[in-house]
């Protein structure tokens, strides 16, 4: 027989509960309301206990003083003077589930009638008044202690008109605690019932309400690669946190593929003039096989690969400069610029003598701190050396400064070379921009670098023409604001 058949002809209630490894939000909902729902249960049981125990409390305390007024009677109308008979001793101690107790005291004769063990009544009770009720405890022949409840009250011996006697009667707590556990025992199902029907209706409420959910679930399904946001129209307000998260989501992944289409775009526009020229001059050395066509052929080739290879790192360069993930990836921490920048820029003197360029130094002889990411800043450098270097042309002078300006810390880097006219400085930062009639060969993309790179330190980038005539370009950063440890 197949033993998977009953399982599934399981109700929904066991498949909605039957724990399978995988998180619930309904499983979860149902067993956090559960638990509140036994705990309910255990103390609404107490609080009716109690409630039962009062009022059976109240009942055996009316009916123990009622007693003890009946007995005071029969002594006072029949004038027994204290003698009661047995049959009348039996009916006074008799308890179906429990036992009885009674006295007869004499103010002057001491105990008439009873137990003698019954404690004396505390005082404030008075000839022909109500019963005073109290608790008190009675110690049996077994030297067990019992609690007891007991009423007391006090009528005139008519034997004696200077006397008066005490008649005491006393009763365990057995029969209350009986009568409170019935009581217990009878609210308890209906209770119980209750509780279940509850839980039942959330139960029923959970799988309704869950279904609010169900157009939401059906309309990303429908997506394939649509990453629009999913908007707020029929979302829930208890998981509009979520959505909007996946929002965020969503615009980051739009924003990296954005990201990757203008990296695609961009490599598509560097590298068709490079490849285009190396396929032309392959073509001239294979149909001119000459030593001097080949030659000449390969110094193109040469400088062309050259170019492609500057043009792939400037782009990749620019790509991680634009990520959004690289502030996550490489955290800021304080560096100190005056140190900083005088080492990364001994690596450049070499470069700079092959140029036939004068590159110097001015800075602070005490720190100055930034937020900062010392490979970012290395590569921001690098790109405005460059510059300057292509740029500037030989015999010039290109100086790095490091300054301060009001609260910030300023990275200038300027050179003398021909500079840049006015009217072009603003567009100096955007991505493949030259100056038209430069002939310097370039991409574009160095001073697009240094602007990406500035606005991910926080800082901003200032094109201004320099004193001597060239280029001035200003990184002005904010002032230092974490608290870590110098890297």
């Amino acid at each position: 027989m197949n033993k998977a058949a009953p399982k599934q002809e399981q109700s929904w209630l066991y498949r909605m509960l039957e724990p399978d490894g995988r998180p619930s939000l309904r499983r979860r909902l149902l067993s956090s309301l559960l638990v509140p729902l036994m705990l309910l249960l255990a103390i609404e049981s107490l609080i009716t206990y109690s409630g039962a125990l009062i009022y059976s409390n109240h009942v055996h305390d009316r009916d123990l003083g009622d007693n003890a007024m009946t007995l005071a009677q029969m002594l006072t109308q029949e004038d027994l003077g204290g003698q009661i008979s047995p049959q009348a001793r039996f009916l006074l101690e008799y308890a179906p589930e429990g036992h009885n107790y009674f006295s007869v005291t004499s103010q002057k004769h001491g105990l008439l009638a009873g137990s003698p063990e019954l404690h004396a009544a505390p005082p404030g009770a008075s000839i022909d008044a109500e019963p005073v009720l109290y608790s008190t405890t009675l110690r049996t022949n077994k030297q067990r202690v019992r609690e007891l409840r007991a009423a007391t009250v006090r009528i005139p011996n008519l034997r004696d008109p200077d006397d008066q006697l005490t008649i005491t009667m006393a009763e365990t707590f057995h029969d209350r605690h009986q009568r409170a556990r019935e009581i217990l025992l009878l609210s308890i199902p209906a209770q119980a019932l209750l509780i279940a029907s509850v839980f039942f209706l959330v139960l029923y409420g959970v799988r309704v309400g869950l279904r609010q959910l169900d157009p939401l679930t059906a309309r990303l399904a429908a997506r394939e690669h649509d990453l629009a946001p999913i908007g707020d129209a029929d979302v829930p307000v208890e998981i509009l946190p979520l959505t909007r998260t996946i929002d965020g989501l969503f615009a980051r992944q739009r924003g990296m593929l954005a990201l990757q289409e203008r990296f695609i775009a961009d490599a598509a526009h560097q590298l068709k003039t490079p490849l285009a020229g190396l396929r032309v001059h392959v073509e001239r050395a294979q149909a001119d096989p000459s030593p001097e066509t080949v030659s000449d052929s390969l110094q193109h080739i040469v400088r062309l690969t050259q170019r492609a290879s500057r043009a792939s790192s400037q782009l990749l360069a620019l790509t991680r400069a634009q990520s959004p993930d690289l502030n996550e990836s490489e955290p800021h921490c304080l560096l100190d610029l005056a140190q900083l920048i005088p080492e990364l820029l001994s690596v450049r003197v070499h470069d700079a003598i092959a140029a036939g360029v004068d590159l110097g130094y001015e800075g602070p002889s005490g720190p100055l701190w930034i937020d900062g990411d010392r490979i970012s800043l290395q590569e921001m450098l690098d790109n405005l050396i460059d510059n300057s270097l292509r740029y500037a042309g030989r015999d010039s002078i290109v100086t790095v400064g490091v300054s301060t300006l009001a609260d910030s810390a300023c990275l200038s880097v300027e050179d003398n070379g021909p500079g840049v006219p006015p009217a072009f400085l603003e567009r100096l930062g955007e991505r493949f921009f030259r100056v038209p009639g430069v002939t310097e060969e370039g991409t574009g993309l160095g001073l697009a670098i240094v602007q990406r790179i500035a606005e991910r330190h926080h800082a901003y980038v200032r094109f201004l023409s320099g004193t001597s005539g060239g280029l001035r370009v200003e990184i002005v950063f904010p002032p230092a604001r974490t608290s870590k440890t110098p890297g």
